[in-house]
């Protein structure tokens, strides 16, 4: 008899949970948001300066090292922006 009450007090207190945001959520999707931003803002500089390098490397007729640079800076931008996808795949 004790132990039905007490299964019937814990399944009403578990039985219907609701979804609440964890504390400083709000701070943590801010700074995802900022990481975001600053991976784009440096695969932008990265390509633009291999470019550059590029165009300086086929002028002066030096070797061409900056088509390694510009493959690697896209590689890493299509990894960046997959990190969320593949974290979703992995985690859920």
């Amino acid at each position: 008899m004790i132990l039905a009450s007490l299964h019937e007090t814990v399944v009403a207190q578990f039985d219907d949970p609701t979804a609440e945001a964890p504390p400083l959520a709000d701070k943590l999707l801010q700074m995802g948001r900022y990481f975001t931003w600053l991976v784009q803002l440096s695969g932008i500089t990265a390509i633009t300066y291999g470019g550059g390098r590029f165009a300086w490397e086929k002028w002066n007729g030096g070797g061409l090292q900056s088509p390694k640079m510009i493959a690697s800076a896209m590689a890493g931008g299509a990894v960046a922006t997959s990190a969320g996808t593949i974290m979703n795949t992995v985690i859920g």
